[in-house]
């Protein structure tokens, strides 16, 4: 391999096919490492809470990014299918006396199960329709939890006992920190890798022109179908860790807003990007909590902390517009321009 002032080149298949080519990617590799293991000991309770939101965020938008940025299949559902891993799970947990990880296996399972019996419209529908389709999907879910009262409880809360592990109950954020965090590192590690398998470039082909891909042998139905149940098999996992970490499940965590809420972050990040759904949830998370803690030093300012829900939805709405109008490919476009910059610096091509 050789990296120039006009880019990277390889001389090696090997070379070719590795998921970093430079030593310094290895380095920025080596400072994230870094970082992630340092936070927890200096971050505050507050914001502790806030990187589990996060690093369940993210496992929940490389599912969504999986079929909206790379598929190519619009998806309104989001909350819908967290609720149904998260339900699995507690059910599992609840009713049951096996492993918290067949817990999290049986949610994922469940999940991939539902979001393909939902992803049948994709056969048929695109664009808004699907996202019609979608929608629906979401009202279903959430009805179900809501009526069947024998199973999820209905409108009542269901209570978990906290997680025993290989005797190991893990109680508190900072215990959770890490296992959230590993499976974090686990979905990204499985997402990148899958779109360098012909799973992964038969959805870039459906994505990139359906019919084009299915005269050079991809099947779009079983492909389309495949990407819902992959997709929502991501979701059923951050929707297990929501359970068994909040410990409390209520059909109002799953409403129409958290799908609205998973598609900007993929949108902020950057549709068809794993990193830009890790820089999107972690954005989209992080934003509505420094708003909450900055109207701690404005108490005196009553406009301030009176219209705070309102100026939140205003940032909110107005970032998506900004990122939409003046970068359509999100945060990893940005900072792919920022690292190409500084390596073909100070060469303007």
């Amino acid at each position: 391999m050789a990296a120039t002032t006009t880019g990277v080149y390889h001389t090696t298949y090997r070379g070719d096919l590795a998921l970093r080519h430079t030593k310094l990617e290895y380095v920025r590799l080596a400072l994230v490492l870094a970082v992630v293991a340092a936070l927890p000991f200096v971050a505050s309770p507050y914001w502790l809470t806030v990187l589990n939101q996060i690093g369940i965020a993210i496992v929940g938008a490389i599912g969504l990014n999986i079929l909206v940025g790379y598929t190519g299949q619009i998806s309104l559902g989001q909350g819908g299918f967290l609720a149904v891993g998260a339900y699995t799970a507690g059910i599992v947990a609840t009713k049951t006396g096996v492993s918290p990880l067949l817990g999290v296996l049986a949610a994922v399972l469940a999940t991939a199960l539902v979001g393909a019996f939902f992803g049948l419209p994709a056969l048929r529908l695109k664009g808004l329709y699907l996202a019609i389709a979608t929608l629906a999907s979401q009202q279903i879910i959430i009805w179900v939890i809501t009526h069947w009262d024998f199973v999820t409880g209905g409108v009542d809360a269901l209570v978990l006992e906290p997680v025993t592990l290989f005797g190991w109950t893990i109680t508190g954020d900072t215990q959770w920190y890490w296992v959230i965090a590993g499976f974090a590192g686990l979905a990204t590690l499985v997402g990148t890798n899958l779109f360098r398998t012909g799973v992964g470039r038969a959805f870039v082909a459906i994505r990139d022109q359906d019919i084009a891909a299915e005269v050079i042998g991809v099947d779009p139905m079983r492909y389309k179908l495949l990407a819902f149940a992959v997709s929502s098999g991501f979701v059923g996992l951050a929707g297990a860790l929501t359970a068994y970490w909040t410990q409390i499940l209520t059909w109002e965590r799953f409403t129409l807003d958290v799908s609205i809420l998973y598609l900007a972050m993929i949108i902020v990040g950057g549709l068809g990007s794993i990193s830009g759904a890790i820089y999107g949830a972690a954005f989209m998370i992080a934003l509505p909590a420094y708003l909450q803690q900055l109207s701690f030093r404005f108490q005196g300012d009553s406009f301030f902390v009176s219209n705070l829900p309102a100026l939140q939805l205003l940032i909110f709405g107005a970032t998506i517009v900004l990122f939409l109008v003046f970068e359509p490919k999100g945060m990893a476009r940005i900072w792919q321009r920022m690292k190409d910059y500084f390596r073909l610096w100070p060469f303007r091509y």
